[in-house]
C-alpha cells in the first residue's frame, strides 16, 4: 500500500513538474550548453590559425608592426580568458568573453585589409590557404553563434513566462546573457576579401566603421 502511494506520489510529481515547464528548462538548457562548447570550438579554430597567419605575413610585411602587434595582443586577451561552461552564466564575465573576440575580429580585418598591399603575400600559396581557412572559420564562428543565440532565446522565454517561471525561480534557472547587437556587428566585420575581385596595385579598402 505504501509503495503504491509513492508510486502514485511520483507520478502526480512528474506530470506536475512536465506542466509547469520543468522538462523544457532542462531541455532548453542542455542545448544552450551543446550551442556554447560548438561556438567555442569554432573560436579555438580561428585562435589556432592566427599564429602561422601572422606569422606569414610577417615574413612579407614586416614593417607593418603595428597591425600584426593588434593581432597578437587581442589573440593574447582572448587567451586569457577561460572560456568555462559556467561562463554562460555570468553576465559580466559573458560581456568581457564578447569584447575580446570582437577586438580579435577587428584585428584580423585590419591585418587583411594591409595585405592588399602586398601582391606577393597575397599570391603566396601558403597565405591563401591560412586566409581560406580563416573565412571558413568565420562562417562556422557566424553558424554556431546563430544556433546558440536561438538556443538562448528559447530558454529565456521558458524562464520568464508563467507558470514555468515559478518552476524556474523554484530550482534556481536563471536568464543567461546574450550575444549583443555590437558582438553582432563585429562578426558582421569579419575577415572577408575576395582576392578575385581585387584589383592589383589597387589601394586597400577601407574598413567599415
Amino acid at each position: 500500500m505504501f509503495r503504491r502511494f509513492i508510486a502514485t506520489a511520483l507520478i502526480g510529481a512528474t506530470v506536475l513538474l512536465g506542466g509547469c515547464g520543468y522538462n523544457t528548462l532542462q531541455s532548453t538548457d542542455e542545448q544552450i550548453k551543446a550551442g556554447w562548447a560548438e561556438v567555442i570550438n569554432q573560436y579555438q579554430r580561428r585562435f589556432d590559425l592566427i599564429p602561422n597567419l601572422v606569422e606569414t605575413v610577417k615574413a612579407f610585411a614586416g614593417q607593418e608592426q603595428t597591425v600584426l602587434l593588434g593581432v597578437t595582443n587581442a589573440r593574447a586577451r582572448v587567451g586569457s580568458i577561460q572560456a568555462t561552461p559556467e561562463l554562460i552564466n555570468d553576465p559580466q564575465a559573458f560581456a568581457k568573453f564578447q569584447a575580446a573576440q570582437g577586438e580579435l575580429s577587428s584585428a584580423l580585418a585590419r591585418l587583411l585589409v594591409v595585405v592588399e598591399r602586398y601582391p606577393q603575400l597575397k599570391s603566396d600559396a601558403n597565405f591563401r590557404d591560412l586566409q581560406a581557412q580563416l573565412e571558413g572559420t568565420e562562417n562556422r564562428i557566424a553558424v554556431a553563434r546563430n544556433r546558440y543565440i536561438k538556443a538562448v532565446q528559447e530558454y529565456n522565454v521558458v524562464v520568464r513566462q508563467f507558470p514555468s517561471n515559478l518552476t524556474a525561480m523554484l530550482f534556481g534557472f536563471k536568464e543567461k546573457p546574450q550575444f549583443t547587437v555590437e558582438s553582432e556587428k563585429d562578426i558582421a566585420k569579419a575577415p572577408k576579401v575576395d582576392f578575385g575581385k581585387l584589383t592589383p596595385g589597387a589601394p586597400p579598402p577601407v574598413p567599415a566603421k
